[in-house]
């Protein structure tokens, strides 16, 4: 057991925003005696989550210490307004700096939790709102577990973060619900983008045993408890298959962690390791491994680059580096956008469901104006299906999108987009025939994705209210918006768009109108690599395979399929234009797009992949083969020689904002810390450019 004292517990993380529990006993009718309820509360709204460090630990251990005292008839822990608890607190994580506190860290939290587990009096979990990571392993901790049917986020996202369930997660939820529903909790919804489960989702795989109204969620919570312990309701329990069952569960577990890891995150492998050993059920072997394991994650810099990753998406995603001051933002009443094609199609309808106003597409012909406010309107359809909006809601959100030939229909539009084909010419004359129509104080936006924004507004007359909108694609799902000033934006113009990217519930970072800003010209000289290497005469499936080691989302070759070789083609052309030294074009390439080839994986009925056989026809290999580790070294210190040029040109404030764009535009997974951690501590950074991207520290395991 371990104790600390709370002067011990506050030597150990001084800094932490303590989460006070408090026991106050109560009278529940049909119940002899009465019912100690713990309730935890970190003295601030719901805005700011309750998390465990080690002092909101020991006053939860004394909170139980005070009920299990009072002898009552049940104890009930719940939490303050739509707020369970949300986890461990990570800052007492990221400050650790030695193995011995990070074990202190897991023992206590095991030690504290199993009280929960090993009462003689029934213990009841009131999960009356968010429940993550400690704060759902706490509740999987008592012996019972109600649930408010409003709770916004239940889910174990360790792994998401190169982490895992550490304090009792990996061994009490299977042991709960089986293995297989555990496998998709703890590997497949955290590895798919941090997947939430919703109330009824948590009630149908066993995790909680009932749902209740938030109304009076509470007296309904105690109510029940009332019947449990009176013995009128006995929760059922799944009978737990620990042989063929769980084998199968644990080479899903697996397959998922291969396919989305590539091996690149300790957490995951180490919460593998653990799935495996709660076939046993023992407690004692579980924590102890649970905690080891959990000491050797928190002393990896993998996990220090994930920490990193987190306080970006969740800290400067949120405050804009270099953002003008919001209060110089202009109100925007009405949008407009200048084509009607998917991605301008996309955007109607999010320009539409956050901002509620009315949106108007115009394009060349009425078949393609009416073929994008269709679009619109049929997946508003799909939102009603799935009751994800009202009938109310879905009338008027195809009522705020309409369609226009004529770009008058932008008269009185605060705010216009253009989404055309991705040519300089063709942009600036669209830009000239909407300066026409709108106010002066109309922002004009675009959504290049490489083209010079300065030069794309030269000719108008108020160049100073033009700005780079860059969405990724698909636009509801990526989360980045790469916010370009041109070189005469003003401060409001700017402001403007902040805060429309804010409406649109997007992370958005400022960047210096460059060729192909951040995630493309990084992504186009990394793939350029790789595909220089197959054209030197590397086989596509070593090229392809050598990034591996990353554990990226998908491989350099599926990328391109995904974005496109004539998109992927054009960037490149590009940027040869801008930086003939760093960036080709591949003659394969082109000869790849002339032939209209999209692909160069083919996949059979069973899975397998093979090399699409025209693709290798008319591909020309030279005789200069790389093997797999010289294609991923190249690959690497040109990311690292162009972040380095790029944090010289001003591209972005910082290497922090480069790391958000790979996380938020390019889905770079957490353990890398977007990017320069990585080239950091593999050294590639001070081989390539001297110097490290960040202190060390950052990113890293403290010294």
């Amino acid at each position: 057991m371990t104790t600390l004292t709370a002067d011990e517990a506050k030597a150990l993380f001084p800094d932490e925003v303590v989460t006070v529990a408090k026991t106050r006993l109560v009278s529940v009718p049909g119940v002899a005696g009465q019912v100690a309820l713990i309730t935890i509360d970190n003295g601030h709204d719901h805005t700011r989550p309750s998390t465990f460090g080690p002092q909101s630990l020991v006053s939860l251990s004394a909170a139980f210490d005070e009920a299990a005292a009072a002898e009552p008839a049940a104890i009930a822990v719940t939490g303050k307004p739509f707020v369970f608890a949300v986890g461990a607190d990570l800052t007492a994580v990221e400050g650790a700096s030695r193995r011995e506190q990070a074990v202190t860290i897991g023992r206590l939290g095991h030690d504290v939790f199993r009280k929960f587990t090993e009462s003689t009096i029934p213990t009841f979990a009131f999960v009356n709102g968010a429940v993550m990571g400690g704060g759902l392993e706490l509740a999987l901790s008592c012996h019972y577990r109600t649930l408010a049917s409003n709770a916004a986020a239940i889910a174990l996202p360790e792994v998401f973060l190169g982490l895992f369930p550490g304090w009792g997660g990996t061994q009490l939820l299977p042991n709960l619900i089986g293995a297989n529903d555990a496998v998709t909790v703890i590997f497949e919804n955290a590895l798919n983008q941090n997947k939430m489960l919703k109330p009824k989702q948590a009630l149908d795989l066993g995790i909680v045993d009932v749902l209740f109204d938030s109304a009076d969620y509470l007296e309904q919570s105690l109510l029940w408890l009332s019947s449990v312990v009176r013995g009128d309701v006995a929760p059922v329990r799944k009978e737990i298959d620990r042989g063929e069952a769980w084998d199968a569960a644990v080479t899903r577990a697996r397959a998922i962690v291969e396919g989305r890891t590539k091996g690149a995150a300790p957490g995951a492998l180490k919460a593998l390791e653990l799935l495996e050993l709660a076939r046993e059920n023992d407690l004692d072997r579980g924590y102890a491994a649970e905690t080891e394991a959990l000491a050797d994650v928190v002393m990896s810099d993998e996990l220090r680059a994930g920490l990193y990753s987190f306080n970006l998406v969740q800290k400067r995603a949120k405050r804009p580096a270099g953002a003008p001051d919001k209060s110089l933002a202009r109100k925007v009443t009405k949008v407009g956008i200048v084509g009607a094609g998917l991605m301008a199609s996309q955007m109607a309808l999010l320009f539409a469901r956050r901002l509620e106003v009315p949106v108007v597409l115009t394009d060349v012909d009425q078949a393609r104006v009416d073929k994008g406010v269709g679009y619109v309107h049929a997946e508003v359809d799909k939102l009603l299906g799935k009751k994800r909006v009202s009938p109310d809601k879905a009338n008027r959100l195809k009522a705020l999108v309409t369609g226009s030939l004529d770009k008058a229909a932008f008269a009185d539009a605060d705010f216009v987009i253009e989404a055309v084909f991705e040519d300089l010419a063709v942009k600036q004359k669209v830009f000239a025939e909407v300066e026409e129509h709108v106010s002066a104080e109309a922002v004009l936006a675009t959504n290049t994705s490489s083209l010079s924004i300065t030069d794309m507004a030269a000719g108008l007359k108020h160049p100073e209210r033009v700005v780079g909108f860059h969405f990724f694609n698909p636009v509801a799902v990526m989360p980045l918006l790469e916010i370009v000033r041109a070189g005469r934006t003003d401060d409001a113009t700017l402001a403007t768009a902040f805060a429309v990217g804010k409406q649109l519930k997007k992370s958005s970072v400022l960047v210096k109108d460059a060729p192909a800003f951040v995630v493309n010209r990084l992504l186009t000289r990394f793939m350029g690599e790789v595909v220089k290497s197959i054209d030197e005469g590397t086989p596509f499936e070593v090229a392809d395979k050598a990034t591996e080691p990353l554990g990226l989302p998908m491989s350099p070759l599926v990328l391109l399929q995904l974005v496109g070789p004539a998109v992927a083609l054009h960037v490149a052309g590009t940027m040869h234009g801008a930086f003939p030294d760093r960036f080709g074009v591949s003659e394969n390439m082109k000869r790849f797009v002339e032939a209209g080839k999209t692909a160069v994986w083919q996949w059979d009925a069973t899975g397998k992949q093979t090399v699409d056989p025209e693709v290798q026809e008319l591909w020309q290999f030279g005789d200069k083969p790389l093997t797999g580790d010289e294609v991923f070294n190249r690959a690497l210190e040109a990311l690292a020689e162009e972040i380095r040029i790029m944090l010289d040109e001003g591209v972005v404030a910082e290497a922090q904002d480069i790391d958000l764009c790979m996380i938020l535009g390019a889905g770079w997974p957490f353990w890398l810390g977007g990017i320069t951690p990585y080239l950091d501590r593999s050294g590639i950074s001070e081989k390539v450019t001297g110097k490290r991207f960040l202190a060390p520290g950052v990113a890293s395991v403290p010294a």
